[in-house]
């Protein structure tokens, strides 16, 4: 693995440091942690997963559609390095999926086919709950994460979980519950959006996200906003709407 330079790790700390913010969009939070990371290892992908209100890990972030879909079949299978991550509270570390069929013996070939080599999990961690996921799938077969390496990406798996908190402590489980519940519900609303666009204009849903995600920046509006309003109205958004 590429050596991560201080500078890059430096900028990535101030960026989101700052971005912890009131009314900070959550979802555009998480999606642009999911790329800083991918940018810092290079050759690797990265995902989030959250918990849902019934204790279920859903899908909120990642830096390519290659992972977005194995990321959502992990899910549906339970079985993979988040699953692990999250039920035993632990990292899962230079994981090599090729070899890694008897403890994946469904995940582990679909990822080795979607063209990743080994795989490595970080908890989120919320005081003393672990509320979802961080996953980096590298590409490159025999690359591995240094033990600097790890510890950086579980600083910035605890950014994650820090950023969840808002501007607040919170100190209810039960906020934290509606909290993490309405992030969700808003990712179901962006991949809503996307399909919505992707057809309209005949693109990918990758490119169809990019797009939400430009106008959201350039209007300083929440991503939810925007994939509501490209839902609902999307001819009245003639800047998304038109090729």
């Amino acid at each position: 693995m590429t050596t991560i330079s201080a500078e890059g790790v430096a900028r990535t700390f101030v960026e989101f440091a700052d971005t912890l913010i009131d009314e900070f969009d959550l979802i555009e939070f998480l999606q642009r942690l999911a790329d800083r990371i991918a940018e810092l290892l290079e050759g690797t992908s990265v995902g989030l997963l959250l918990t849902n209100h019934d204790g279920r890990l859903q899908f909120m972030a990642a830096s390519s559609e290659t992972l977005r879909l194995l990321e959502l079949f992990q899910i549906q299978e339970q079985e993979g390095p988040c699953m692990d991550a999250f039920r035993t509270h632990c990292a899962v570390v230079n994981a090599d999926l090729a070899a890694a069929t008897d403890r994946w013996p469904e995940f582990a070939p679909r990822a080795v086919a979607a063209g990743f080599h080994s795989v490595h999990a970080f908890p989120l961690r919320l005081r003393q709950d672990t509320i979802g996921a961080l996953n980096v799938f590298t590409g490159a077969a025999g690359a591995r994460l240094s033990d600097a390496e790890v510890q950086i990406v579980q600083a910035l798996a605890d950014i994650a979980a820090i950023g969840l908190l808002q501007e607040r402590a919170i100190s209810r489980s039960e906020i934290l519950v509606e909290q993490l519940q309405s992030a969700l519900n808003s990712r179901i609303v962006i991949e809503q959006a996307k399909g919505v666009l992707a057809h309209a204009r005949g693109i990918s849903p990758h490119e169809a996200f990019e797009l939400i995600r430009s106008y959201a920046r350039s209007r300083n509006l929440h991503l939810t906003h925007v994939a509501h309003a490209v839902i609902e109205d999307l001819p009245s958004m003639p800047e998304l709407a038109n090729k």
